[in-house]
């Protein structure tokens, strides 16, 4: 099968690699949608995300989605043929963590295409996957596009639980890429009465007003944008921090009101974080990592039209053409969300 490894910074290949067996708690998938995510792009581009450094070369891919065509001795409730949104997440369910139903902070996490890990926990940017059966929600009535996009929106449903009650809130979101457009999604649908955007290009702040952003803020042609939420100590009640960059955060505590509740999605390695204001304003910062339950949530508020991923999603390359959806992604100019088709 045909697989997309990465080896080193911009040195990505598609390479053969032979399927693993079939157990019997099992299915083999025929990938046909993955979506190229901001981790996938740091290796592709640094090598490493942050501290965590490739030391073998390594299958990319984890926002993915493909059709069943084999069931394992055990498994009953997927059928051969059914298009399936499939969770990057697996947990051990047997250490401490998992015990206590933080199943997200497992001390044994296997997460699709992460390097953390030596030897390195392959991804699932392949022809032919074999995956746990629980990994696999029915995606029925979705496109493969749309049930690859499960993974992300479950991050920020996760986020969106973290942040409380979002009702009658005025939410600011720092960072329009894919997980911020999808926070804004995700608060609307919350019941947010008010969403402002920022981000430092046109193309993705266009996207965050299409869906709903009330107000979207270039924060490079108007560096000051954000002054007017800052009179009377304040004007939001929650922020999602979703681009791992210290000056926008450092921009937007000030527009924050008392005892907001920021959630910091973003990863772009350490950040230095204004605490003095923090404190004074007696601001909660909660760290938002991943999801569990909530992919199975993502993939059923698709079906039932609560969130439309559609317009997120920008481009479809083939898998013979996989660098291009790399490089089209980190155009933040064209791209919100590029995707490959493996079998188009």
């Amino acid at each position: 099968m045909r697989s997309i490894v990465i080896h080193k910074a911009k040195d990505l290949r598609i390479e053969e690699r032979e399927p693993e067996a079939l157990g019997a708690d099992q299915v083999e998938i025929a990938m046909a949608m993955g979506g190229v995510c901001g981790s996938d792009l740091h290796y592709y581009n640094h090598g490493a995300i942050g501290t965590i450094k490739l030391r073998e070369p390594m299958i990319l891919g984890h926002e993915v989605s493909g059709r069943i065509t084999k069931l394992g001795a055990n498994v009953a409730n997927l059928k051969v043929g059914q298009l399936v949104a499939v969770s990057p997440s697996r947990p051990c369910g047997h250490c401490q963590y998992c015990a206590e139903g933080l199943r997200i902070h497992c001390l044994n996490m296997r997460f699709y295409g992460s390097a953390l890990p030596f030897p390195h926990v392959q991804g699932a940017f392949r022809e032919v996957l074999i995956a746990d059966a629980p990994q696999c929600v029915p995606a029925d009535g979705l496109s493969a596009g749309e049930a690859a996009m499960a993974e992300p929106l479950a991050v920020v449903l996760h986020a969106t639980r973290l942040a409380g009650s979002l009702v009658g809130k005025r939410v600011l979101v720092t960072g329009s890429g894919p997980i911020g457009v999808l926070a804004i999604l995700s608060a609307r649908r919350a019941g947010a009465a008010e969403i402002v955007a920022t981000d430092l290009a046109d193309f993705p702040l266009t996207l965050a007003r299409k869906v709903g952003a009330n107000h979207a803020l270039n924060m490079k042609t108007q560096p000051d944008a954000l002054t007017p939420y800052a009179a009377n100590k304040g004007s939001f009640g929650v922020l999602f921090e979703c681009s791992g960059a210290a000056p926008a955060l450092a921009a937007a505590v000030p527009a924050l009101r008392p005892r907001a509740v920021i959630v910091q999605l973003g990863i772009g390695g350490d950040m230095t974080v204004p605490m003095q204001q923090i404190t004074a304003r007696e601001i909660e910062l909660r760290g938002s990592f991943r999801f569990h339950e909530e992919f199975a949530v993502a993939v059923r508020m698709m079906q039932q039209g609560l969130i439309d991923v559609k317009p997120l999603i920008t481009h479809t390359v083939p898998l013979d053409r996989a660098e291009d959806a790399f490089r089209i992604a980190n155009d933040r100019s064209q791209a919100m969300k590029a995707q490959i088709a493996f079998n188009a």
